[in-house]
């Protein structure tokens, strides 16, 4: 009888014990730039990612749990917080971040852990560049460059342009060298080229000269802070050329800080805007749960694409069947035709999500979403 207590005792035990190991939560890692140059990208990534984890917070009949931690805006940090996720939260997966720099940086921790990393909006090329288990929720800015050179020359009829680029940004310097080729490809002569750094707030010099130069076109692959500037003070100097630049110009600010000055202004962007005329199911979902929740605050591309590479880490896990870091890798690998709030994802073999390019320009103070561009390649 003793013995036979004892049998059911234990069998409970492991009953117990599988039962608890059965309902372990899965711990995704997210690393952002929450404070910092850049720390409007990042937090409106985390309220994206943290709409979709609201919506699906239980995937294998486990709950999903995320942990945060604040890249700072600076590359060795960045680094670290993707070790401290590893490290200390056991992360299965992590995902982020806002900025090219700061993804490589935290790419390299996550490839040497081989645990999966899903890029937000880290368009640079070199950071998913030989990684087995770095991915991206976008696209990358050899096709954003030509996207956008292929709107100016083809559609603008711009064919003298001038590039003003920080040249202590990897993604900066990154997205102005493809538009620069792009652009000569297509028959554009770049008759200006000219530097500044990260927090310089004069730029009374370099637009003098871009001036002289006479450019139908001034592109500037700035942040949309830097860029709001920049475009005051080249209208305070008398400029009236078309100015134009990428997608971390996305910023629903950017008509605060530039007032007058970014009226005109184009932009390249993803595929999601509220102020599309068309948009996927999942689209106009995403944007009415956002009003709901952020009623003073629009959204934009950045939350979208949080949502979006949450999504994607989710779904993977799901159709894995199982939350190992190889096997949640593999099945991002595979990813067909995901429906995202910024478009139909498929993950190609670098780990890039193609998809579509489109065009905003600030008309009458406020974004307008204007079409899609396909870049002459």
């Amino acid at each position: 009888m003793k013995l036979r207590n004892v049998l059911l005792a234990a069998l409970l035990v492991l009953v117990v014990a599988g039962t608890a190991v059965a309902a372990e939560p899965i711990r995704i890692g997210v690393y952002l730039p929450l404070t910092g140059r850049v720390a409007f990208g990042g937090q409106l990534e985390l309220e994206g990612i943290q709409m979709a984890h609201k919506e699906v917070s239980e995937v294998l009949g486990r709950k999903v749990e995320l942990f945060v931690v604040d890249n700072k805006t600076d590359k060795v940090e960045a680094a670290n917080a993707v070790k401290r996720l590893i490290e200390h939260e056991k992360a299965v997966a992590v995902i982020g971040t806002y900025g090219s720099s700061l993804a490589m940086a935290g790419g390299e921790v996550a490839e040497a852990a081989k645990i999966p990393m899903m890029g937000t909006s880290c368009t640079n090329p070199l950071v998913t560049l030989g990684k087995e288990y770095v991915f991206r929720a976008c696209f990358i800015d050899p096709f954003q460059g030509a996207a956008a050179a292929t709107y100016a020359v083809n559609t603008l009829g711009m064919k003298k342009a001038a590039i003003l680029i920080d040249v202590a940004n990897d993604y900066c310097v990154g997205l102005a060298n493809f538009f620069k080729q792009s652009y000569k490809k297509l028959g554009g002569e770049v008759v200006a080229e000219l530097m500044y750094n990260s927090g310089d707030q004069d730029f009374t010099a370099q637009l003098t000269e871009i001036i002289s130069k006479n450019p139908d076109l001034l592109f500037i692959p700035a942040d949309f802070a830097e860029g709001a500037i920049i475009m005051k003070q080249a209208r305070e100097l008398g400029a009236e050329f078309q100015i134009m630049g990428g997608d971390a110009m996305d910023n629903p600010e950017i008509v605060n800080i530039g007032g007058e000055a970014v009226e005109g202004f184009i932009h390249t962007t993803f595929p999601y805007d509220p102020s599309m005329a068309e948009m996927s199911d999942i689209a106009k979902t995403f944007t009415e749960n956002w009003k709901k929740a952020h009623p003073d605050k629009d959204p934009n591309v950045n939350a979208a694409l949080g949502y979006d590479s949450y999504m994607l880490v989710v779904n993977a896990i799901e159709r894995a069947g199982s939350a190992e870091p190889q096997a949640i890798r593999d099945a991002l690998a595979a990813t067909k035709a995901f429906p995202g709030v910024t478009g139909s994802k498929t993950i190609n073999e670098t780990h890039d999500a193609e998809s579509p390019v489109g065009i905003v320009q600030i008309k009458e103070g406020k974004k307008q979403f204007i079409g899609m561009v396909e870049p002459v390649l």
